[in-house]
């Protein structure tokens, strides 16, 4: 039983992480901009599927390797607490975009 309550408290933590994490990645930091909704897609790197573990995820944010693409994000601009919550969202995303056939604006279009 003290599992049960444990693993309800971890995945309870897990679900506000994300949902915050989404507020921070299409509105206040606007990640999406680069990397789109989905993470898969726009001018930026494929974060979905994430390859990286948090702290690697985070020590990339810190100080990208590839520095004319993506600009570093200081502890004073997104705390490590923010980037958790951002990773959280990532990492909840599908890992691959929907059938079209499942679409109904596309299907109509794949007869």
């Amino acid at each position: 039983m003290k599992w049960l309550v444990c693993l309800a408290f971890v995945s309870s933590a897990m679900a506000q992480s994300a949902v915050s994490g989404k507020t921070l990645y299409n509105d206040k930091f606007m990640c999406y901009t680069c990397h789109g909704y989905s993470g898969q897609n726009g001018s930026g790197a494929r974060l979905v599927p994430m390859k990286m573990m948090q702290e690697a995820f985070i020590a990339y944010v810190r100080s990208p390797t590839a520095p004319n693409r993506m600009p570093s994000f200081s502890a004073k601009v997104m705390s490590d607490a923010e980037l958790a919550d951002v990773y959280a969202y990532i990492t909840s995303l599908p890992n691959s975009a929907p059938d079209p056939k499942t679409l109904p604006l596309l299907k109509d279009l794949i007869k």
